[in-house]
C-alpha cells in the first residue's frame, strides 16, 4: 500500500503566497494604520490652513488692489491697480518708499543687536548656572520672570520706569549716580531706540537662556573633566567643549530670534503707541500705520508682502549656509 504524499507550500509571515500575476489586496489594518498618521495631522493643517494661509492669501489679494477707506465695507469691489503698490513701496526716491526704507534699516540694526545680545547674556547665564551652588533652582526661576511674563504687563511697567519726570530709570542714572546732566527723554527723540532695544533684550535673552540651558544638559561632563586634567580653563572649555557641542542647538535658535524680533509689533506699539518715534520705527509698526493710520490697505499690504518675501529669501539662505556647514564639518 503507497501513501501519497501531498507537498504543501511553507506559509509565509502573511501567509500563502498569492500566485503569479494576482495582486495582493492590502489588508484593512495596513491601510489604517498607514493613514492615522495623516489623520492625526489633519486637524492642525485645517486650523494652519484658517489661521495662517487664508489670511495670507487675502492679504496677497490686497496688495495688487487699490483698497482704501472708500472701499473698506466691501474689499472685493476695490479697482485692481496691478504693481503699482509694489512701485510705490519701493520708490526711495519718493517720501512713502523712503520712509519704508529708513524704518527697514532701523529694523535690521534693532534685530541684530537684540539677537546678539540675547544669545550672548543667554549663554553667558547658561554656562554659570551649568555649576551646582546654593540657590541655584531659585536663580534659574528668577531669570526666566521676564519670558514668562505677559509682554503688554511687562512692557508697560517698562513705559512708567522710562518716564522723564518720575521714572526709575532718571532716578537712577540721574538722581543716584549722577551719570547724565539732566533726565533724558527716553520714549521720544534718539534715546527711543536704546529704550526699546533694552526691553527686548530684557524680554528676550531668558528664551535664550532656557533653550542653551536645554542644549548643555546633552553634553557629557567627563569631556569638561577630562579637559580640566589636561590644564584646560574655563574660557578654552568653553571654546572648544561648549560652543561646538551647541552648534545644531544656537543654528535654530538664532533663526527664531531673528525672525521674532523682526516681527516683534507688540513691544513697539505698547511702548510708543500708534505712532512710534523715528529712531525706532521698526517695520512692523510702519506697516500698520500704513494700513490703518493712512487707510491705506493696498499699500500696507503690499509692504507685507515685500517683507515676507525678505524673511523668506533670510531663511532660505541662514538655512542653505547652515546646512553646507554641518556638511564641511562632518567630510
Amino acid at each position: 500500500m503507497t501513501a501519497t504524499l501531498e507537498r504543501t507550500e511553507p506559509a509565509g509571515p502573511a501567509g500563502p503566497e498569492a500566485p503569479p500575476g494576482r495582486k495582493r489586496t492590502p489588508r484593512p489594518g495596513r491601510v489604517r494604520r498607514l493613514g492615522l498618521p495623516y489623520l492625526l495631522l489633519l486637524p492642525a493643517l485645517l486650523l494652519e490652513l484658517l489661521v495662517h494661509l487664508v489670511p495670507m492669501g487675502v492679504g496677497i489679494v490686497m496688495s495688487f488692489k487699490e483698497l482704501t477707506q472708500f472701499y473698506i465695507r466691501d474689499w472685493g469691489t476695490a479697482p485692481w491697480s496691478g504693481l503699482d503698490n509694489f512701485k510705490v513701496s519701493v520708490d526711495f526716491d519718493a517720501p512713502v518708499g523712503e520712509a519704508l526704507l529708513h524704518s527697514f534699516l532701523v529694523t535690521v540694526a534693532f534685530t541684530l543687536l537684540s539677537v546678539a545680545l540675547c544669545w550672548l547674556i543667554g549663554t553667558a547665564a547658561a554656562v554659570f548656572m551649568q555649576d551646582t551652588f546654593r540657590g541655584r533652582g531659585l536663580l534659574r526661576a528668577l531669570f526666566l520672570v521676564p519670558y514668562a511674563l505677559p509682554v503688554y504687563a511687562a512692557v508697560i511697567t517698562w513705559v512708567f520706569m522710562f518716564q522723564h519726570d518720575n521714572g526709575l530709570v532718571n532716578h537712577v542714572l540721574h538722581d543716584q549716580l549722577h551719570l547724565t546732566d539732566k533726565p533724558s527723554f527716553w520714549l521720544i527723540g534718539d534715546n527711543s531706540f536704546i529704550a526699546l532695544l533694552t526691553v527686548s533684550v530684557w524680554k528676550g535673552w531668558p528664551f535664550a537662556f532656557l533653550i542653551v540651558m536645554a542644549g548643555l544638559q546633552n553634553i557629557p561632563r567627563e569631556l569638561y573633566e577630562a579637559a580640566a586634567l589636561d590644564g584646560a580653563g574655563m574660557w578654552q572649555q568653553v571654546r572648544r567643549i561648549t560652543l561646538p557641542s551647541l552648534g545644531a542647538v544656537n543654528q535654530v535658535l538664532i533663526l527664531v530670534l531673528f525672525l521674532w524680533t523682526f516681527n516683534d509689533f507688540n513691544t513697539p506699539y505698547v511702548l510708543f503707541g500708534r505712532t512710534a518715534p523715528e529712531a525706532a520705527d521698526l517695520i512692523s509698526v510702519h506697516i500698520y500705520q500704513a494700513s490703518f493710520v493712512t487707510w491705506n490697505f493696498g499699500t500696507g499690504s503690499a509692504m507685507s508682502v515685500l517683507l515676507l518675501l525678505f524673511l523668506l529669501l533670510v531663511t532660505g539662505a541662514y538655512l542653505a549656509l547652515t546646512a553646507r556647514g554641518r556638511k564641511a564639518s562632518h567630510a
